[in-house]
């Protein structure tokens, strides 16, 4: 009997986060796939087995063009929140010695995360708009002596609300490498006679690649499937997959929707997986 009871254990201890791994993450994911390939008639679900949705994405120029302008989110978004959070990070873990002041600053960087992301959005309209703060500013210098459109309601609005809400995700974890880096062996490579610069290109950047990466697989993620961002600071002018999905649900359209949504969860996965191979996350975890 006690034999029989270490040989179960493990499985037992293993049961309830297995159910809970397959109710919330498993059985949600095949159900979508799943519905991928129903038909919709116009105003019903027919539950059959086709392609059509999927062939009809593919087909479809706009759907294309949709998916090219997600990429260009994400490839902007994911290049000013690496351009901002490096040298963010950087400061707070070399130039900070204080312990208290570096938890103090970081705690600085959380406060957006203190509001909801549709506040946070919507505080940039009266800063942004043909009204706005930096329209104003700009014609009181007459730098410009019409207001700006394109500050508002485009793809730059959608790109900085994007900055705004996903930088702190890149933050974190390359703060957290560069914390880990052991401070001997930039002494060592400035006894070698190393520049500042060789020092950061040599022995920085690599070791805080891992810390990167991570940043770059939250930013990645949040942005493919970010829609109220494009919403808001779009205006209705601009698209991405994310926006997509959300107006094929409320057509009722469900169907095509979750069709997106599982060639969405492809493509992520690609790009996650692509960087997993570039660099080794494993020592951050």
């Amino acid at each position: 009997m006690y034999k029989s009871w270490k040989i179960l254990e493990p499985y037992l201890l293993i049961t309830p986060q297995t159910l809970v791994f397959l109710l919330f993450l498993v059985f949600p994911i095949a159900m979508i796939v799943m519905v991928s390939f129903w038909q919709f008639n116009g105003y019903a679900m027919v539950p059959a087995l086709t392609l059509d949705n999927y062939i009809g994405i593919f087909t479809s120029q706009v759907t294309l063009a949709t998916y090219l302008n997600t990429f260009k989110y994400v490839a902007l978004v994911w290049f000013f929140c690496l351009m901002i959070a490096f040298p963010v990070a950087y400061f707070l873990a070399f130039y900070i010695q204080s312990q208290i002041w570096q938890i103090i600053l970081f705690l600085i960087c959380t406060v957006p995360f203190w509001t909801s992301n549709i506040i946070r959005m919507i505080s940039w309209i009266p800063v942004l708009g043909k009204e706005g703060l930096l329209n104003q500013l700009l014609m009181g210098l007459h730098l410009t002596n019409a207001p700006v459109e394109w500050f508002l309601y485009s793809d730059f609005a959608v790109v900085l609300g994007m900055v705004h809400l996903f930088n702190f995700f890149m933050i974190a974890p390359i703060f957290n490498s560069l914390m880990r880096i052991d401070r001997n062996l930039i002494t060592a490579a400035q006894d070698m006679g190393a520049s500042g610069l060789q020092v950061l290109k040599e022995v920085i950047l690599p070791l805080s690649a891992p810390g990167i990466a991570i940043g770059s697989i939250f930013v990645v993620t949040l942005v493919m499937g970010e829609f109220v961002t494009v919403r808001l600071m779009g205006g209705g002018q601009s698209a991405s997959v994310g926006k997509l999905i959300q107006t094929q649900i409320n057509s009722l359209q469900y169907p095509l929707a979750a069709a997106n949504a599982v060639i969405l969860l492809i493509v992520t996965l690609t790009l996650v997986m692509g960087i997993l191979r570039v660099v080794d996350i494993r020592k951050e975890l």
